[in-house]
């Protein structure tokens, strides 16, 4: 294995973004298998996880670019200053791709998914730079702590001006009191009063990336230490993509638990239950890209699962570019305007989507068959940088 870059974390990246371009794409809102749709409110679906596992993943990589950048003699002011740099263009990123199409800053959406990677990158950064791997834990453990405290015992007033602690609905929790007092007129414009990607709720999301952290520093040890980590008596990859399994199954265990005892699993809430459940699913499914495409027992059962996962690699070498690129796109077919021979002006989309509806199929079918095809074209542009080798790096 490259000790400076896993082609299963590419994969794993490359399957997280192939999977947000899917569920993000629908035909017809209306019309979707409910697991390509988030759980209404408490629970999950295979939507729920493509959040977390992208932050997961940052925080495996963050380990490992650390790493070099430490190993080339980069002293810890210079890498946190270019962290800080790389987090301030992904939010800038997020923020212009929410000003499209409507270029009003009186109601423009402030959070975002960019915007709360950024937030988490530049959060880690200082965390990941300076403290070693027992301190990230009880980072990781305070936090969680201190969110909880906020969501369960501070009483806030929502929307309507009820006063109670501990009401984790929709628009009545902590955060969504601090989202209206900080950010009104700039939240999630279907909801309006709190926001699933606030400012309070970015702190278990920081503690998905920093979970991922640790697995990085995990995956770098070697026999010893490494940052101060002793290394598993097993050193072979086969045993870590095991001991991965485990632990990812620990935490589905464990996310389950509190999820009955202290918050119920929501997204929306990114609750401490929803973080540590999350982590497991994250660590479930990089083990099995991990045991692979890097720790099987041959070099030939290894090249065969790397060209059987060529694509999701080849999806994951660019996919900053990509989730920016299918969401400009996306806005673009619903802004731009196509007139009919019967004089009606409808979306590009609209338009476009109006030949998969014509398709002897179930709507919820025809819907699923867009999101394919439009899959399918960003997968193009990814295959076409890859061959030309163009890979943009924030």
């Amino acid at each position: 294995m490259n000790s400076s870059r896993l082609i299963s974390l590419d994969a794993f990246r490359g399957f997280t973004i192939a999977s947000m371009v899917l569920v993000n794409n629908p035909g017809d809102w209306g019309n979707i298998y409910s697991q390509l749709g988030h759980a209404e409110w408490n629970g999950w679906t295979f939507t729920d996880w493509i959040f977390p596992f992208f932050l997961f993943i940052g925080g495996v990589s963050m380990t490992f670019s650390l790493g070099r950048r430490a190993a080339a003699g980069d002293d810890k002011t210079q890498l946190l200053i270019q962290l800080f740099k790389r987090a301030a263009i992904i939010f800038l990123i997020g923020l212009t791709l929410n000003f499209i199409p409507n270029f009003n800053p009186d109601t423009l959406r402030i959070p975002g998914v960019l915007q709360r990677i950024a937030v988490c990158t530049m959060l880690a950064a200082p965390i990941v730079i300076y403290f070693n791997w027992r301190q990230q834990c009880w980072w990781i453990l305070g936090l969680l702590t201190f969110y909880a405290v906020l969501m369960l015992a501070v009483p806030v007033p929502d929307a309507n001006g009820v006063v109670a602690a501990g009401v984790l609905e929709p628009g009545r929790d902590f955060g969504a009191y601090v989202d209206r007092m900080l950010l009104s007129g700039h939240l999630w414009v279907k909801s309006k009063t709190w926001d699933p990607e606030g400012l309070v709720s970015t702190i278990p999301a920081l503690c998905s990336q920093l979970f991922g952290v640790l697995l990085g520093h995990w995956l770098a040890a070697k026999r010893g230490t490494a940052d101060g980590l002793a290394s598993h008596p097993a050193d072979n990859l086969a045993n870590k993509a095991v001991w991965m399994l485990l632990a990812g199954l620990a935490c589905l265990l464990l996310g389950v638990i509190l999820g009955s005892v202290l918050m119920p699993i929501n997204k929306s809430l990114w609750s401490v239950s929803y973080c540590v459940f999350m982590t497991g699913w994250a660590l479930i499914v990089f083990a099995t890209f991990y045991w692979l495409m890097d720790a099987c027992d041959t070099d030939a059962l290894r090249r065969k699962y790397r060209k059987l996962f060529l694509p999701f690699t080849i999806y994951g070498m660019n996919a900053l570019f990509i989730f920016a690129l299918s969401g400009l796109i996306a806005k673009m077919l619903g802004f731009i305007k196509v007139t009919h021979d019967d004089g009606r002006a409808i979306s590009l989309k609209s338009s476009i989507y109006g030949v998969f509806k014509a398709f002897p199929v179930e709507p919820v079918n025809a819907s699923l068959l867009f999101a394919i095809v439009f899959n399918l074209m960003m997968f193009a542009v990814a295959w076409f940088m890859w061959k030309k080798k163009w890979f943009v790096k924030v």
